[in-house]
């Protein structure tokens, strides 16, 4: 009698009591079914329960289908063991067999499902990965086409920009820098193919990749709403093949690779040499800058003049009248001449001073109290060389970084190119360069002093 009840829920796959509530002889899985998903990739299906309630409709050609679904149930084989239809499917087996097999047979005790419920099943796997397929395709055609767009135009700009950057600087020393300037526009050049191939590949490997996913997917979705019920439940394999191939494509992702390399345009050579040339030229430097009054700090003595600027000891200073634009704790001062275009320089003859600084801040450099934000060098605000106790660094944003200067030099010139947003240090008497800075300006620039031993005099 238990047999006979058990038969008949085996029969009756659509009733609960068909898998989960036989004896102990019978396993089934449990699957969980994501009906929005399902039944927008579907054109709007119905559930497990509809489908097995429209299953019993016939096609002219002798095949059962759910319309709406996409379900394609065909005819049921027949088990040549018990002659009984086969339409459970064993998990433990993954196979076809009919309810004696289950019950009797070589699967007694495997777990079983109602085949109606795998092939529900193995659809809504399909969709889940069709969906995933379809955004990984949106998101490989956005990267597509804005941002491998995107940088192929910045490449040109960039590439343009260094070119010209390079073409000034060899134009202003032609005859010493011929060689260089050919060694350099071929290193320009290079990079650039390195990118614009980069690119190219990088296209072509993800318009591949887009192909090859779009390929699938439609494979895929053709095998969802065509494979009839019993060829897609013993598909599993080929279709998980072809789903691992899909995951192999990958996710596109920007990388330096993708950007020109700013070093291929840079030379010390160059560098070097270009000072030279501007700074030996007939207009070398420029309109000439003094000390702004305003800004000299108590600490420090003026020349009438207004280009030399002496420490003073403690018991020497005297009180000055409040000024905004006055350093008050500080031993500093500015420079009269604002810069935010055109290449300028200007030389300082430090002398025997053994503790001076000498560089560029912006016009908003904090002039009041003791913090680093009135400090030079100690905030983002300037950018400056040190020499204190014999030695010489370049200080910016607090951070110090030591300079190999081969002799103390006696007068040190600046060069601040506005057009490259290049600050450079030199020794005046050989034109060495002692430290170079390039970095984005982003507001004018004022000559900046500091000196806490003897004197310095700005000379041009």
């Amino acid at each position: 009698m238990t047999e006979e009840l058990v038969s008949c829920a085996l029969t009756c796959p659509s009733s609960p009591t068909g898998s989960e509530k036989t004896s102990g002889s019978l396993k089934t899985e449990e699957m969980d079914f994501d009906q929005p998903i399902f039944s927008v990739l579907s054109g709007g299906g119905k559930r497990h329960e509809q489908e097995a309630d429209t299953a019993e409709a016939t096609s002219p050609a002798g095949t059962t289908a759910d319309s709406e679904s996409g379900i394609f149930t065909g005819e049921y084989e027949v088990c040549v063991e018990h002659e009984a239809e086969l339409d459970w499917f064993c998990g433990t087996e993954q196979k076809l067999i009919c309810s004696h097999c289950a019950i009797v047979g070589p699967c007694h005790g495997h777990t079983v499902t109602p085949l109606v419920t795998r092939v529900t099943a193995v659809r809504n796997q399909l969709v889940d990965v069709c969906e995933k397929m379809q955004l990984q395709a949106q998101r490989i055609e956005r990267f597509i086409d804005q941002t491998l767009t995107a940088k192929e135009q910045k490449l040109q700009v960039v590439a343009s920009k260094a070119r010209e950057q390079i073409l000034a600087q060899v134009s202003a020393a032609r005859e010493a820098l011929e060689e260089e300037e050919q060694r350099l526009l071929e290193e320009v050049q290079k990079e650039e193919e390195r990118v614009e191939q980069c690119l190219l590949t990088q296209r072509a490997h993800w318009s591949q990749a887009l192909s090859r996913l779009t390929q699938t997917r439609s494979g895929l979705v053709h095998t969802l709403t065509h494979t009839p019920d019993a060829q897609l439940v013993t598909s599993v394999q080929e279709i998980a093949d072809r789903v691992e191939e899909a995951d192999g494509v990958g996710e596109p992702c920007d990388t330096d690779q993708l950007n020109l390399n700013p070093d291929c345009s840079d030379s010390k050579l160059l560098r070097a040499l270009w000072a030279t040339a501007v700074l030996l030229g007939p207009n070398a430097y420029g309109p000439s800058s003094k000390f702004d009054e305003r800004t000299v700090s108590p600490l420090l003595s003026l020349s009438d003049d207004l280009y030399t600027l002496t420490f003073f000891r403690k018991k020497a200073r005297q009180l000055q009248l409040y000024d905004p634009a006055r350093f008050d704790c500080w031993p500093n001062a500015l420079g009269s001449l604002s810069m935010s275009s055109g290449t300028h320089s200007w030389v300082v003859d430090v002398g025997q001073s053994g503790a001076f600084k000498v560089g560029v801040c912006y016009t908003s450099l904090e002039r009041k109290g003791s913090g680093n934000e009135a400090r030079l060098g100690h905030n983002s605000q300037s950018w400056v060389l040190s020499h204190y106790d014999g030695d010489y660094s370049f200080c910016h944003a607090g951070k110090k970084e030591p300079l190999q200067v081969a002799r103390k030099p006696q007068r040190i010139g600046m060069l601040l190119d506005w057009p490259s947003q290049t600050l450079l240090f030199y020794e005046a008497d050989s034109s060495t360069v002692l430290h170079s800075v390039t970095h984005h300006f982003s507001a004018a620039l004022l000559p900046a002093f500091a000196v806490t031993d003897r004197s310095i005099t700005i000379l041009h």
